[in-house]
């Protein structure tokens, strides 16, 4: 597999405020973007993701033999924001089974993607009982109940602390392992053993 990114062009409000982004990652690969606040690494994050429309550019995922997947690239993300995306009055585990049906191909079952975030005792709690860190720990569990070879991260270690840091950045190593491909915009480096780094810097 190969994701193949092609001068993009993207626009927040009526701005372009990302040009000329391009850079090629193969199945294992892991790409840090960098840059100052408001350079516009969410922005171009979310318009792989294909949250936001294409200004200019192409995005293309190819399999082996270079033929390009049916459908569009977003189909084979998954994206992980500032927000967590889970209904505070949903248990644990109401939250995990909307994502894993919604994104569909279920990878680990719920309760095998809270083992791997130590949180098994919160499966029946309702979201909102959580603390701020067992929240995040929850929502990178979301990543581990659908099967999607694309992993889209915005500062994705944002509030947890040195032991999930860790935790993490071993899922994620495992997940390049297994021929997954990751970008991430975060301020210090995940330390994958295949990663590469993009800065961008913001337009004038």
């Amino acid at each position: 597999m190969k994701l193949i990114v092609e001068n993009l062009g993207l626009n927040r409000a009526s701005e372009e405020i990302v040009k000329d982004i391009s850079f090629e990652l193969s199945a294992g690969e892991a790409l840090i973007i960098t840059g100052e606040n408001g350079s516009g690494k969410s922005t171009t994050l979310r318009g792989i993701a294909g949250l936001l429309p294409l200004n200019s550019g192409a995005i293309k995922l190819l399999d082996e033999n270079g033929k390009q997947f049916e459908g569009q690239p977003r189909e084979y993300c998954h994206y992980l924001g500032h927000q967590n995306g889970m209904k505070t009055a949903l248990t644990v585990r109401e939250n995990l089974d909307f994502w894993q049906k919604f994104c569909g191909e279920p990878d680990l079952t719920i309760e095998e993607a809270l083992e791997e975030v130590d949180l098994s005792h919160t499966i029946d709690l309702p979201f909102s009982y959580l603390s701020a860190g067992m929240k995040r720990r929850v929502t990178i569990a979301r990543l581990l109940v659908s099967d999607r070879p694309i992993w889209i991260l915005d500062e994705p270690t944002a509030g947890l602390d040195a032991q999930s840091v860790k935790m993490f950045t071993a899922l994620c190593q495992a997940f390049c392992e297994s021929g997954g491909i990751l970008i991430a915009a975060t301020h210090l480096p995940l330390g994958i053993e295949t990663e590469k780094t993009l800065e961008i810097k913001a337009s004038n």
